[in-house]
């Protein structure tokens, strides 16, 4: 049902920036209740980090490929008055992933854990297999113990989580092992140093490296196991289908326009100034841009306190990719495949420390027409291949000799696991310096702010900010990053927003210009 809160809701104009998945379930959530929305995003079309290239005529997904926390968006969808199941085509994932270190050591985990657990006892012995089982149920205690008050209520602080899970809860919270990195946790269940590097890259799901990241991200394990999809269209026809149906429920998009900055009148929000200098006035904006793009500057001087500014070695990994297509030999792709360099420690040295790209990176391949029945597509097939890189994109590019390289090593790392192409497309390439084009303010970092100690995860900003209307969305602030909790985020702020609408209607002095926000 529109109009919910108890204001008139058709004379409040909010303004989305940014048609990230974020800022669509933003945008799909208050049209729905009834507000006037207008999403302003600068490309062709929506997504942000969600997109597709071409390469020989063929759409080849270029972002986020992993679909999980189904949740959200069922939830989403419900909330609007529409079934996602008949808005998406999704096809749930057996297999979660192959990996490969070598030609001879391979290995696959799967949605079912004694599949798994089976799977790791051959390839590293029973003992392994029970600590993989033992991993697995800790896992689901850390994402049971977080998904409530952390992920669902938004709280952005280690004093709100504490009071939200209570007394009873605060044995839960120690037991998740908040101040262990993932690293040093994963040694309790694991000796075989192949299984400390696959389930440590849980930590480059959220751009950072598994020597510093809080154990808490082995929640990731859980998450998977409750469910991986392929959406068929790629994750940009996910993008699309959210979009089309906030127009429906009365959401204006604007493509191709650039909001250059955030004008105040009387101590808040007020507008937008595109380039060009039109105005788009707005009571309340959502910005879906990354909170370092605010902190820079980039959308006017009154709202940088509202973002962040971030030192190089704050931010999160960002990514060299090719996009191309080509005829795999010499071994069976799955959808999802990683072949692990022979050190991981010295490659996240490479990536952090000296802020170079690693001589034998990590390499993750998304072969995008592999599926569950395990057939071998006919002729070139689309594949994303990705290896992390630092985030050093605005303040030292790439070269043309450095990209050479790149690929250069990620095809030896292949090789050494049997994996060799033909027919190949020239590839798509999109780097540290490219990503910042696409997403300025980020220096190329794909995920925010990196996370980096237990503390890392409440430095992200939540909903609201100081600025009294301005609101704020995407995986650079609370959740976290990934396409869940992106959309996580955006249904986060588009409550916040009614709730203050709410609010207003009951209190007279809330409506007072210039009153306090709540952060």
């Amino acid at each position: 049902m529109r109009g919910e809160v108890g204001v008139n809701v058709a004379q409040q104009r909010v303004v989305v920036i940014g048609a990230g998945i974020g800022g669509l379930a933003a945008a799909l959530r208050l049209a729905q209740a009834g507000l006037d929305v207008t999403v302003l995003e600068r490309a062709a079309r929506p997504g942000g980090k969600m997109r597709s290239v071409p390469v020989g005529g063929r759409a080849v997904e270029a972002g986020p490929t992993v679909f999980t926390m189904r949740w959200v968006f069922e939830e989403l969808f419900a909330e609007c008055g529409a079934s996602f199941e008949d808005r998406a085509a999704l096809a749930p994932a057996t297999l979660l992933a192959r990996h490969a270190w070598t030609r001879g050591e391979r290995l696959d985990l799967f949605a079912d854990v004694d599949s798994s657990a089976a799977a790791v006892a051959d390839f590293a012995g029973p003992r392994e297999a029970e600590g993989y089982r033992r991993f697995c149920a800790r896992s689901a205690e850390v994402y049971r113990t977080l998904e409530g008050p952390f992920i669902r209520d938004g709280r952005t602080s280690p004093a709100g989580l504490a009071q939200r899970v209570g007394l009873s809860g605060l044995g839960d919270l120690w037991r998740i092992q908040p101040f262990a990195t993932l690293w040093s946790a994963l040694g309790t269940f694991f000796r075989d140093p192949r299984l400390l590097q696959l389930f440590g890259r849980y930590a480059t799901y959220c751009g950072a490296s598994p020597f510093t990241a809080p154990a808490t991200l082995m929640l990731v394990a859980h998450v998977e196991q409750a469910g991986v999809w392929t959406v068929s269209g790629g994750m940009s026809a996910l993008a699309r289908a959210v979009a089309d149906l906030a127009a429906e429920r009365g959401a204006v998009f604007r493509y191709g326009v650039h909001a250059d900055r955030i004008v105040t009148e009387g101590g808040r929000v007020a507008g937008v100034i595109l380039t060009g200098g039109e105005r788009v006035p707005a009571e309340r904006i959502v910005c879906n841009a990354d909170s370092a793009a605010l902190g820079a500057g980039l959308l006017g001087r009154e709202a940088i306190p509202a973002g962040e500014r971030l030192k190089r070695d704050e931010r999160s990994l960002s990514a060299v990719t090719f996009c191309t297509t080509a005829v795999p030999k010499g071994f069976s792709l799955a959808h999802h495949n990683v072949f692990f360099s022979g050190d991981y420690r010295t490659e996240f040295d490479a990536i952090l420390r000296d802020r170079r790209l690693p001589d034998d990176p990590t390499v993750y391949v998304c072969a995008q027409d592999r599926t569950e029945s395990g057939e071998t597509p006919e002729g070139p097939e689309r594949l994303l291949l990705l290896v992390n890189a630092p985030a050093d994109g605005r303040e030292r590019p790439l070269t043309p000799p450095e990209i050479e390289r790149c690929e250069t090593n990620l095809n030896r790392r292949l090789e050494a696991c049997g994996l060799t192409f033909a027919e190949m497309s020239p590839a798509v390439a999109t780097t540290p310096g490219g990503f910042e084009a696409l997403f300025p303010g980020t220096g190329g970092a794909l995920y925010g702010r990196a996370a980096q100690g237990w503390t890392a995860t409440f430095k992200r900003a939540g909903a609201r900010t100081a600025l009294p209307g301005l609101y704020l969305a995407g995986g650079s602030v609370h959740p976290g990053p990934g396409v869940p909790m992106a959309a996580q985020s955006g249904r986060l702020a588009a409550a916040a927003i009614l709730t203050d609408l709410d609010s207003t209607a009951r209190s007279p002095r809330a409506a007072m210009r210039g009153g306090t926000s709540m952060r």
